[in-house]
């Protein structure tokens, strides 16, 4: 069905008009064993300021019957029903029908192909609750919802609410759950199938987490972990807002078929891709954690308290994404989470607010096919690296202090940027303004560096065509101690200007701007002493001021200052010193991507052969070798290393895997090896697996098979990265070459679906190789007429790929 994206303006005159009483909900999956449907009867119950007024609800499933205050209503036009000549108080009744549960939005069919089972779920941000049921689907018409679910009878039902009142009806059974407290529709879910499910009791929460059955071994292997962070990330965040979770039950359910995770209230739901089938690595087990706290950070920041319209997003998504690193420091055992996000999500932030897609954290919103483009870099990993900064810059204590007020003066309400602002800035007594219009108003990065003359120092600091936001930051001075540096003082600044004094202690060899990592900003080596940068990179004492430092180098590589081959070096040394496991896979996958995607062709066997090195004397250390190997897999320079490496996988899977994708990769034959292991593989998923081997083959049949499988979306959601990456591989220019063009054709589709799945082909589908810029050119073209999210995921690509050709064409 054709629908209209719904606009600020018409969302602001609805507000205005009605007030939502609540939802009564009745959801019938009968029919998902063996058809397509979902069935619905939404009833809304609202209250009208202007009596004889009109305006329309939200429906973009088929509609059967709408009936306004016992007066039946015309059809549904453009996913709307117009309600026309309302009273004060009405009740609206409106049966619908969902039969793409397949490919479309807000609700989707999962089978499991180790056992033929079903399994449902819905999803509905940024506004796709209207897919499945009428409502008013918008941020600030907040309601109770009330749902009763009738499912087959071997099934189990999870919502928002807790524990259902269930009863038989023969074959199937109705599930009929409690009032939730004012939701926005976004925040509601209904999860179902043949779950399995594990409950603990901690610290007084009701846990549960669920998965499908054929995954009951990994759930069991990982709950206690999952039960634990729970109970402290609770604990926490209870503690930080001044507001325990008001709900005794809380849900998290992994499935199959979903991307990411969504923080419904009380009930989160997973892709069951975090379920790892290998034991999870130091880096995996550290994003669980992040991933876990993040989405229950929005319990308050969106589900509690919710931005009254996509406009500020971040207040939801830049807090989650600050939050679930502060917990993970302060309340978990992942207390190196900042220093993972600077090796990680920080540098691709960086990048993005230095391209042409940056815009500012907070911005206008036109409509919510618009908001769906702001899911990005720059609202999560800067968002959160802007709230770090504020919480340096009012002080800790301060901070939690206005984030009790916040919550105490917004519960169940909706909010903007203001609200927050001005309780942060009663709690720190500062006038947050300035650094409100600096920092979540204005785009782009600021630069930092040292201006330095024997012991007398000035910090020079520019903002994005101006003067530098205001920020308090680190300043680092380091002292050499045989091959290592040891910090002699960290001397915290405020910025006051274009150039800010530092008093440094005497008699230093090195200093690090930014030190600690506590704002967000693009430094530069002192006096322009690049060599040293890169000697001191791996001298440095701890994670997160070495972490700095290879932000630094990354950002001069992507930019155009550093080579590809100084890059990987640095990088490389770095790994050799480095102690924290929180970031060796990271910086394993910058050395890989490096040696790959940014140097030139006659360099990259080289680079690559210097990245092997260090997998392999990686992967004699305790805890290592996982990691390490992984990374061996995709740098391994003939058959011959590649036979080494499949000797050391013995009975890793996983690896095994890795393994067989480079041997076809590199020309090996693989047929009989994949067969095998197909076989031995306990994995359910495994079949994607033995794709992405195709995917590697450089061989034209091949490649045409796995796009065509990749274009119709026939690989699942959890492998689908995999197996792109394995089909856009370095050095087969000639034989990727044409499905440059066969990706522009795919692109008026790409948002089919809705916004996670537009994401996912947009991106992982863009060309690397086989392509100059006068490609990328043609290919922002192109998407000028495409969905808004489509158009600036292609933007930002097309910005990458560009920096990634011209630093091969430099010598790398």
């Amino acid at each position: 069905m054709p629908t209209r994206s719904l606009t600020q303006t018409e969302a602001e005159r609805r507000a205005r008009l009605l007030s939502v009483d609540r939802y009564d909900i009745n959801v019938d999956l009968t029919d998902l064993p063996t058809g397509p449907h979902v069935r619905s009867v939404s009833t809304v119950t609202f209250t009208c300021r202007e009596p004889g007024a009109e305006t329309f609800i939200d429906c973009a499933a088929e509609v059967v019957r709408a009936v306004l205050n016992d007066r039946p209503l015309g059809p549904a036009a453009d996913g709307r029903i117009a309600l026309d000549t309302l009273a004060a108080h009405n009740v609206l009744v409106v049966e619908s029908v969902q039969a793409n549960t397949t490919d479309g939005e807000g609700v989707h069919k999962a089978v499991d192909p180790a056992d033929g089972e079903v399994y449902v779920w819905m999803s509905f941000e940024p506004d796709e609750a209207r897919h499945v049921w009428a409502c008013f689907d918008q941020p600030d018409l907040k309601a109770p919802h009330a749902f009763t679910v009738t499912a087959p009878a071997a099934w189990t039902v999870t919502s928002n609410s807790g524990a259902a009142r269930v009863t038989g009806l023969g074959p199937a059974r109705r599930w009929v759950f409690p009032d939730t407290p004012a939701l926005s529709p976004y925040n509601t879910v209904i999860n179902a199938g043949p779950l399995y499910e594990i409950r603990r009791e901690v610290d007084g929460w009701d846990l549960g987490v669920f998965a499908r059955r054929s995954l009951a071994p990994i759930l069991d292997r990982d709950a206690d972990e999952i039960f634990t962070l729970t109970g402290q990330g609770l604990g926490f965040y209870g503690r930080v807002f001044g507001m325990p979770f008001p709900q005794r039950r809380y849900d998290q359910v992994f499935m199959p078929d979903f991307g990411g995770a969504m923080e419904n209230y009380g009930c989160v739901t997973w892709s069951d891709v975090f379920l790892r089938r290998a034991t999870p690595t130091p880096a995996e087990r550290e994003l669980l954690t992040r991933v876990l706290l993040h989405e229950m950070a929005h319990m308050w920041f969106g589900n509690i308290v919710t931005m009254r319209w996509w406009d500020d997003l971040w207040l939801n998504e830049a807090f989650a994404e600050f939050a679930c690193h502060w917990a993970a420091v302060n309340a978990t055992a992942y207390t190196d989470a900042w220093a993972a996000h600077l090796a990680e999500d920080k540098l691709s932030a960086y990048l993005a607010d230095q391209s042409p897609v940056s815009h500012p954290i907070s911005l206008p919103i036109r409509d919510v096919a618009e908001a769906a483009s702001i899911f990005d870099a720059i609202t999560y990993p800067k968002g959160a690296s802007v709230l770090q900064q504020l919480m340096t810059y009012v002080g800790e204590d301060n901070f939690v202090t206005g984030m009790t007020a916040y919550f105490a003066q917004h519960a169940w309400g909706n909010t903007t940027l203001q609200d927050l602002v001005d309780a942060l800035g009663t709690a720190g007594d500062r006038d947050l303004n300035a650094w409100r219009r600096g920092w979540l108003e204005t785009a782009g990065t600021d630069r930092l560096t040292l201006e330095r003359d024997g012991d007398h120092a000035v910090l020079v600091a520019g903002g994005p065509g101006g003067p530098p936001r205001p920020q308090v930051i680190g300043v680092g001075a380091y002292r050499r101690d045989g091959d290592r540096l040891t910090r002699a003082a960290l001397v915290r600044v405020e910025v006051q200007g274009p150039r800010t004094p530092v008093a440094l202690p005497a008699g230093t060899d090195f200093v690090l701007v930014n030190d600690d990592d506590l704002t967000f900003a693009t430094t530069r080596p002192t006096g322009g002493d690049t060599a040293g940068l890169l000697a001191a990179a791996p001298a440095l004492p701890t994670a997160i001021s070495r972490g700095v430092a290879v932000a630094t180098i990354w950002d001069m590589l992507v930019t155009g200052e550093l080579t590809a081959s100084d890059a990987v070096t640095a990088v490389l040394a770095v790994l050799r010193a480095e102690t924290s496991e929180a970031v060796i896979e990271p910086y394993l996958m910058i050395a890989v991507d490096t040696a790959q995607l940014w140097s030139p062709a006659a360099g990259r066997a080289e680079l690559s052969a210097a990245v092997a090195a260090v997998c392999r004397d990686l992967a004699g250390q305790d805890g290592r070798r996982q990691v390490a190997l992984r990374a061996y897999a995709q740098v391994a320079g003939d058959l011959g290393e590649v036979a080494w490496l499949q000797a050391q996988a013995g009975d890793d899977v996983d690896l095994a895997w890795r393994a067989l994708t480079r041997k076809a990769e590199l020309g090996g034959e693989t047929a009989a090896e994949v067969a095998a292991l197909l076989a031995r593989d306990p994995d359910p998923d495994t079949g994607p697996r033995a794709l992405a081997v195709r995917a590697a083959v450089p061989d034209p049949g091949e490649k045409a098979e796995v796009w065509q499988a990749l274009a119709e979306r026939r690989v699942p959601v959890g492998a689908f990265a995999q197996v792109a990456g394995a089909f856009w591989r370095p050095g087969q220019d000639e034989l990727l070459a044409p499905y440059a063009e066969k990706y522009l054709d795919l692109l008026p589709g790409f948002d089919r679906g809705g916004m996670i799945p537009a994401m996912r082909s947009t991106g992982r589908l863009f060309p690397l190789h086989g392509i100059d810029e006068s490609f990328l050119d043609r290919a922002e073209k192109a998407a000028e007429k495409a969905a808004p999210v489509v158009r600036k995921t292609l933007s930002e690509r097309a910005d990458l790929v560009r920096r990634m050709l011209r630093s091969r064409a430099n010598g790398g």
